[in-house]
């Protein structure tokens, strides 16, 4: 078929003619549709962090990329946040964005990452940053008494490791010791601490606690 013929077909078929908003609205309903829910792997690159009540990157490979978004009400819920160069693994929903340039992206509710590996070169690469700021450094290290004459300890008091420590503190020492109440896992976590250290730090030098315990039970080594 020639192009003056195929213009002309098309012309004369019964072909219905759509607004912007009415096939973005179609497109919209048959990429939600088939792609309800899904996983996505790639390395994440862009984080924009905490710049934004969300959190904004793209997820690639050696192709292509796509855009992703962490709602604010699901950062929260993450066991680790967003960092570039990861490999991860992403679960969520396909949506569209419209506002200004059309264009579809991974709602994400969960992120994972992909092997053992990529795990320990975060935690290493999060050492060598804290090595850099001198945390580290052995001026900053103050000596443990052997017996303390008070533990503070900043942990959940739902948790095994909570009665774990009272019991073998009680069977070795039996010194006292005081417990803070946090949540040691999740964004929660660095604030509850935080809040925490603050707490014992403040008391008065004849209550003081001389050592402090900050502490997690067991989990996977992503959620640690």
């Amino acid at each position: 078929m020639t192009d003056n013929k195929l213009i002309d077909k098309l012309d004369n078929d019964n072909i219905p003619v759509f607004s912007v908003s009415e096939i973005t609205s179609e497109i919209i309903n048959l990429l939600e549709h088939k792609y309800s829910y899904v996983k996505i792997k790639g390395e994440i690159s862009g984080e924009t962090g905490n710049k934004y009540p969300e959190i904004y990157f793209t997820l690639k490979d050696e192709e292509n990329v796509i855009s992703a978004i962490i709602k604010r009400n699901k950062i929260s819920h993450l066991k680790f946040l967003p960092e570039d160069g990861l490999e991860v693994i992403c679960s969520g929903k396909i949506t569209a964005y419209t506002k200004r340039d059309s264009k579809f992206q991974i709602d994400v509710d969960s992120i994972s990452v992909q092997g053992e590996g990529q795990l320990l070169k975060m935690k290493e690469e999060r050492g060598k940053k804290l090595e850099i700021e001198g945390l580290f450094d052995t001026k900053y290290k103050k000596n443990i008494p052997f017996i303390p004459n008070k533990i503070g300890i900043i942990t959940s008091p739902s948790g095994s490791v909570i009665k774990d420590m009272q019991r073998i503190i009680f069977e070795r020492f039996s010194v006292p010791i005081e417990l803070y109440k946090a949540t040691v896992q999740g964004k929660k976590a660095v604030k509850d601490i935080i809040e925490g250290i603050k707490y014992f730090n403040n008391q008065k030098t004849n209550l003081k606690a001389d050592v402090l315990i900050i502490a997690r039970g067991g989990g996977s080594i992503e959620d640690l």
